[in-house]
């Protein structure tokens, strides 16, 4: 049934489930929960907090409990072959007759920037997931928005003609990233002199996510001061765009600058999954960001030789880290069990494999408990799953000790949570830089972003490496995001979203060409990549696809030549 208070409400808490886990006759006469339709296959059940916890991930499962999600950031559009589709004519497209959808931390639409040479706002919808009012959508259980604000674009050209704009629209963007974003993406080319954004004639819908529940902060341990967002408040944000660009009639392009070290770092996530749905749908490109995560120390890649019992990998803990949630995950064919050795050289002996097994572990000599949970095939991927999750670790150098119960290649990865989410001083010691882009940058579809200096041609130092664990290619193309500046923002900014705006607003040139110029109106964000990855400009001496550059660095210019030949 519909919520009778606000899904976003503190007391409610949240569950992704695969819609056939019930019938449509069970949830109408539940009076217990409710529910928010995502698509056909997933949906979103909100329960009353009491009644949820604890959370468990066997009693509610692995995916149910939304993963936490941070921000992907710390002469580029030249570099990007943008520029030169702008000086032809029969390409120079500049998004017209496009948007771009942003899921991020909202915009300042007060900015000229974002305004057509008319004054009147380039926006045409932001659905504002932090305040609670009117202007919601309503109609099927597919189609309705049941929480936050959607403000349309009359209600923001309104404000912009007001003395108090935001008595009118009341949605800011207090961190800036995803204004920064949008302005790379599709800023104006007049407003500000010697700047344009990537497609500077798209139109923009903007999503701007609300900040993760207490509860899910404390489950995972997470800092109550870092940018932490819920799964399944993206997955409905992917719903309100895909909705939006049908009521304009109009393609899309979908940008999300966010990401995850939970998860299989195979694109099986809920979030992932619903991406993999839309990516064959023609007049929609999926972006996204790769991560920033190499050099963190964040990822470990196992071996454990048929002559050898276990394997200790050594993790150092910083002061005052609150706690965080470790992952292990095995290949299909094999299984694993752990035990520990705290700073203080207590021991915890192996605990036994069990199909499922939740165990809490205590230590004499610190106040450290760790929440141990097996489950021998993980639903998404039929992998092993073994979540650690600490809380108060004490600090200093940590030896969890890896068993190998059934051999045959021998090699597992772990991953500690992304940057932002831990303090700077928990890491690996031997630590691996490959294998590190985030979810749903793993996700096979989607075109995933590196981020490289365009100034001297390097790679960004902390630019998430490929491949995905299942192997598949990513990320499939580096755009410039160091040190990139955007108008009226108080820094420059860096990273793979910022990155990937720059691929976004490409691919709304791309797109705009193909639908608006009746070039090739199927398509999607297959044909897009295949597109975009053919003109990559690739070095010398490199071996391709890499996992650092992908496919070689973004040139919408060169796409369109290659297409040619």
């Amino acid at each position: 049934m519909p919520c009778a208070i606000n899904p976003a409400s503190e007391e409610l808490a949240d569950f992704i489930y695969r819609y056939y886990s019930f019938s449509l006759n069970e949830l109408l006469s539940r009076q217990d929960i409710c529910y928010d339709f995502v698509s056909s296959q997933y949906l979103i059940l909100h329960r009353p907090l009491p009644e949820s916890l604890p959370l468990s991930f066997i009693r509610d499962g692995y995916d149910s409990i939304p993963n936490l999600y941070s921000l992907l950031d710390s002469g580029s559009m030249e570099s990007a072959g943008i520029l030169k589709t702008f000086d032809q004519p029969r390409l120079s497209y500049k998004g017209r007759g496009t948007v771009i959808g942003i899921i991020d931390t909202g915009i300042d639409y007060l900015n000229p920037i974002f305004r057509n040479p008319d004054g009147t706002t380039k926006i045409l919808e932001i659905w504002d997931q932090t305040i609670e009012g009117s202007g919601l959508l309503t109609g099927t259980p597919f189609d309705d928005i049941r929480y936050g604000t959607v403000f349309s674009q009359e209600e923001i050209n309104e404000a912009l003609r007001s003395d108090d704009p935001f008595s009118i629209v009341p949605s800011r963007d207090e961190n800036g990233h995803g204004t920064a974003m949008a302005a790379i993406a599709a800023g104006s080319a007049t407003a500000i002199p010697d700047f344009t954004g990537a497609a500077p004639e798209a139109g923009l819908v903007i999503v701007r996510l609300k900040k993760a529940k207490k509860y899910l902060r404390d489950f995972y341990l997470i800092s109550p001061d870092a940018e932490a967002y819920q799964e399944n408040d993206i997955m409905l944000g992917i719903k309100f765009l895909l909705l939006s660009a049908r009521r304009h009639q109009l393609p899309i392009t979908i940008l999300i600058g966010a990401g995850t070290n939970m998860g299989s770092h195979e694109g099986t996530s809920p979030l992932a999954q619903y991406i993999t749905e839309q990516i064959g749908n023609p007049g929609q490109i999926f972006v996204l960001a790769a991560g920033n995560e190499t050099g963190r120390g964040h990822h470990y890649l196992g071996h454990i030789s048929a002559q050898e019992d276990y394997e200790d990998v050594e993790m150092r803990v910083g002061n005052d880290e609150r706690g965080f949630t470790l992952e292990l995950w095995a290949r299909e064919s094999e299984l694993y069990s752990v035990g520990f050795l705290s700073p203080s050289g207590e021991e915890i002996s192996r605990v036994p494999i069990s199909a499922v097994l939740e165990r809490e572990i205590h230590f004499l000599l610190e106040d450290t408990i760790i929440y141990l949970t097996y489950t021998s095939s993980e639903l998404a991927t039929g992998s092993q799953l073994i979540i650690m999750r600490f809380e108060d670790p004490a600090p200093g150098l940590w030896h969890i000790r890896v068993y190998n119960s059934l051999f045959i290649e021998g090699q597992y990865h772990m991953w500690l949570p992304v940057h932002g989410f831990l303090s700077e001083d928990t890491f690996f010691l031997q630590s691996s830089p490959d294998t590190t882009v985030t979810d749903p940058g793993n996700t096979p579809g989607p075109i995933t972003t590196a981020a490289y200096n365009h100034r001297n041609n390097s790679i960004y130092i902390h630019s998430s490496r490929g491949f995905a664990r299942s192997g598949a290619i990513k990320p499939e193309l580096a755009a410039p995001g160091v040190a990139i500046s955007a108008p009226q923002q108080r820094f420059d900014m860096t990273g793979t979203s910022i990155a990937a705006a720059h691929t976004a607003g490409a691919a709304a040139n791309l797109l705009s060409w193909a639908v608006l110029g009746d070039n090739l109106r199927s398509i999607n964000t297959l044909i897009a990549k295949s597109i975009l990855i053919r003109g990559a400009d690739r070095k010398p001496g490199l071996t391709y696809p890499n996992r650092e550059w992908g496919y070689g660095t973004l040139n919408l210019y060169q796409s369109f030549l290659a297409m040619r030949e």
